[in-house]
């Protein structure tokens, strides 16, 4: 029988929600200067909050510079430096992104080994029950058929031989 947590979930599933919030916790206290500042840009620069300030700047620039707040133009249509200036902040901001989609892609690519590490490991481990229920079904008489795919299924994977055969596949198919 499973034991419960305080929270009505599984130990294991509580020992793994808290072992995957440390986990987070410790990337995100190895961040550096440079990467935390790239995130927080990122972060601000895609909400609504950005959005709303562009629409108030924009506004603001182009009624000014089109004489209709009664303030002198600084920048008069086609407004070249409004242009430019945000020229300028699309650059940075592009960098800013970037910086920190290589920081996701790593994690992405952390995650997808750990996956990979533990999808072999079930694999193993089912085809070791698989072989240990056949054994004992052998030493108890008991005849469970001979059902080709289950002695497939007894057949340790070698994940090498595996990525071989997809390659072939996937060079033949396009």
């Amino acid at each position: 029988m499973r034991k419960k947590t305080t929270n009505g979930l599984a130990d294991v599933i509580d020992r793994n929600i808290t072992t995957l919030l440390e986990v987070r916790r410790q990337l995100e206290k190895q961040k550096n200067v440079v990467t935390r500042v790239a995130d927080a840009i990122t972060g601000f620069c895609g909400s609504f909050p950005f959005v709303y300030l562009h629409i108030v700047w924009f506004s603001i620039w182009i009624l000014w510079n089109t004489g209709l707040l009664g303030l002198t133009p600084f920048d008069s249509f086609p407004f070249g430096l409004l242009t430019t200036t945000v020229s300028l902040e699309a650059i940075f901001l592009s960098m800013f992104v970037l910086i920190s989609q290589n920081r996701m892609t790593e994690l992405a690519d952390q995650r997808a080994d750990l996956d990979l590490q533990v999808n072999l490991l079930s694999e193993y481990e089912i085809t070791k029950v698989l072989q240990i229920a056949d054994a004992i079904a052998d030493h108890l008489g008991i005849e469970v058929g001979k059902d080709p795919e289950l002695e497939e299924l007894k057949i340790q994977v070698s994940p090498g031989r595996m990525l071989q055969e997809m390659e072939k596949m996937k060079q033949k198919t396009s």
